[in-house]
C-alpha cells in the first residue's frame, strides 16, 4: 500500500444533498475514485446502486447570509462516514441506503464550511447558477478492510484526513417522496492531508 503524499488526490464522489422537512441538511453518495490500486469500485457500470464504496453525513442545520448575487451557506461542524458495501444497496430515491454496510471511516470537519451558491440576472430575477464549497476534514477513525484481494485502511493512504473542494448544482431535483423537500446533486475533489511530522 503506497501512502499519499500532501495535497495529492484522495478521492472523487459524487452524490446529493438532502434537505428533511424539518431544515436538517446531510448528504450521502458513492465514490469514483478512491486510494485503493486495483480494488473494483463497481459491481457492474458506474452507478449508485452498484457503488462498493458510499458516503453518508450525520445531518446538520446550515445558516443562511446574503451577499447581493452571493448566497453563503454555513455549515457547522459535523461528521461524515464512509462503507464499504459488499453488495451494492444504495440509491438516491433512499438516502439511508448509503449509510449500510461495514463503516471503514469516519471524517471530523475541522471548522464551519462556508458553500456559495451564484447567481445570475434573468431580467428582473437572479437565477440561481451554480454551487461551491471547501472544507478540510480530520479522520477520527479508521478500519483495516479485506476486499478485492488485498488489505487495505484508508489512514494509512490519507494521513490526518482530506481537504475537499465540491460543485453543486443550484437548481433542485425532485427530491425522494418521503421526508424529505429538497434535492441537489453534487461533485467534490478530495487531497490528502498527508502525515504531521
Amino acid at each position: 500500500m503506497t501512502a499519499l503524499l500532501p495535497a495529492e488526490l484522495a478521492w472523487y464522489a459524487t452524490g446529493r444533498f438532502y434537505r428533511a422537512k424539518d431544515g436538517a441538511v446531510a448528504d450521502y453518495g458513492y465514490f469514483l475514485h478512491l486510494p485503493f490500486p486495483d480494488v473494483p469500485l463497481f459491481d457492474g457500470k458506474r452507478a449508485e446502486t452498484t457503488a462498493h464504496f458510499t458516503f453518508a453525513a450525520r445531518p446538520f442545520k446550515a445558516q443562511w447570509v446574503d451577499n447581493g448575487a452571493l448566497s453563503l451557506g454555513l455549515d457547522p461542524v459535523g461528521e461524515f462516514s464512509l462503507y464499504l458495501q459488499r453488495r451494492p444497496m444504495g440509491t438516491f430515491d433512499d438516502p439511508a441506503s448509503f449509510d449500510q454496510g461495514e463503516r471503514i471511516a469516519t471524517f471530523r470537519r475541522t471548522s464551519l464550511v462556508a458553500g456559495t451558491t451564484v447567481a445570475v440576472s434573468a431580467g428582473t430575477a437572479m437565477v440561481p447558477l451554480i454551487g461551491t464549497n471547501v472544507f478540510s476534514a480530520r479522520l477520527v477513525a479508521s478500519s483495516t478492510f479485506e476486499f478485492g484481494g488485498g488489505r487495505h485502511d484508508l489512514a494509512h493512504h490519507l494521513g490526518e484526513g482530506v481537504t475537499q473542494f465540491g460543485t453543486s448544482a443550484a437548481t433542485p431535483i425532485a427530491p425522494p417522496p418521503a421526508g424529505y423537500d429538497l434535492a441537489l446533486p453534487f461533485t467534490g475533489s478530495a487531497i490528502a492531508l498527508g502525515r504531521v511530522g
